[in-house]
């Protein structure tokens, strides 16, 4: 199986979002996991063309998936070099759970939540901004009725209390290296990582801003669709639970 999902979607990245959505449209027409931040970066402007728009794609088949609250770390300083790379190097200081403690992390749920019932929209899986949970996070997460989350290399299926191996396919938008380089490394990945059952490609709205990416990209989804199935995540939950009971 093959899920793609579009990080980060929020009104004030949505016109990138769209740009990523017709970069895939262009090859096919597949269903995809929206990652929903309700206050991205703390704005907490409504905008009703944005969510008219989640509600069609909704109806499309589509899933939306809450990604965080506000997509910014505010935990305590990290120590230690490896720790600094991880939250403030790799995720630019946006890794909104890799440090906040428990309370923290269930009020920050809670608001997500409440924000999507206020929508009228399902939501069944949770995924951390740069997918970092820290160890308070975790059980603060399981004590919600989800029913996955995933981290860069493993699908959790949370009503299962089982893991799936699930690598992530990324792009480094961010700076001149990173762009020169994370496609030679999506590409080779794509073909390594052929015996794994399910693989995600993670797309994000800086990826929208350069050509070079976007066509590589499609490229690649074009070889991973001639092998895999696509499906929302959701989907590839339900397959993979179906596995496992049986």
């Amino acid at each position: 199986m093959l899920c793609v999902a579009i990080h980060d979607v929020a009104p004030a990245t949505w016109p990138d979002c769209q740009r990523l959505l017709q970069a895939v449209r262009e090859v096919a027409d597949i269903p995809l996991t929206f990652l929903v931040v309700p206050r991205y970066h703390g704005s907490a402007v409504r905008v009703p063309a944005f969510e008219s728009a989640l509600d069609s794609l909704l109806a499309q088949g589509h899933e939306l998936a809450l990604h965080g609250y506000t997509h910014v770390d505010t935990g305590p300083r990290p120590l230690g070099f490896g720790e600094r790379v991880k939250r403030s190097v790799l995720t630019q200081d946006e890794g909104e759970f890799a440090a906040i403690d428990a309370s923290e992390a269930r009020q920050r749920i809670e608001l997500g939540l409440a924000w999507f019932a206020a929508r009228g929209w399902p939501v069944d899986g949770f995924v951390a901004p740069a997918w970092l949970l820290g160890r308070h996070a975790w059980p603060a997460l399981r004590t919600y009725p989800f029913t996955y989350t995933t981290t860069l290399g493993r699908l959790h299926l949370l009503e299962q209390g089982t893991a799936q191996w699930a690598p992530s396919l990324v792009y480094a938008a961010r700076n001149s290296a990173g762009r020169l380089l994370s496609p030679l490394v999506a590409g080779a990945a794509a073909r390594v990582l052929s015996p794994a059952p399910l693989l995600r490609l993670a797309l994000h709205p800086r990826d929208a801003r350069h050509p070079r990416l976007l066509r590589h990209m499609q490229g690649l989804l074009e070889f991973l669709l001639a092998r895999r199935s696509a499906r929302t995540k959701l989907a590839a939950v339900r397959a993979l639970g179906a596995g496992t009971r049986a």
